[in-house]
């Protein structure tokens, strides 16, 4: 049984802050679960450029409120408090928050939390195996 709060999270290497958003990984493949999960706080008035081509990413709105435009498929939808949305067409997106936007996240395959945003928004997909090596891949 994991057993975690927000704050024993905070300011550890799971608490990851950029100039747009923070993001506390609660759960990460270490935790040998099959999914991460995160709490992310975007800023208002900032726009967010993702695109998880190597996980699926689900999406509840905590609080806030903001647009989600989906680049693949020209569409945009307005977010709010109780609203989901599930990239599981990887699509390549952008979040707008209006007002201090406040999520749940949940990865598949889970982030195992050492992973950056590249150039396109993309997190490269990094497993504990491949992290381990060959010597510890053995064992």
């Amino acid at each position: 049984m994991i057993v975690r709060t927000l704050e024993e999270v905070t300011g550890t290497e799971r608490d990851v802050e950029t100039p747009n958003w923070r993001s506390k990984r609660i759960v990460l493949a270490g935790d040998g679960v099959g999914f991460s999960l995160h709490e992310t706080v975007l800023a208002a008035g900032t726009v967010n450029d993702f695109w998880y081509a190597n996980h699926i990413e689900a999406v509840f709105v905590v609080e806030g409120e903001g647009e989600l435009y989906d680049k693949d498929n020209d569409r945009t939808y307005r977010l709010g408090p109780g609203s989901i949305y599930v990239l599981n067409g990887h699509e390549r997106h952008q979040l707008r928050p209006r007002t201090r936007m406040r999520t749940v996240c949940v990865f598949n395959p889970p982030v195992t939390g050492r992973e950056v945003h590249d150039e396109n928004g993309v997190y490269p997909l990094i497993t504990l195996e491949a992290e381990a090596g060959p010597e510890k891949e053995a064992s």
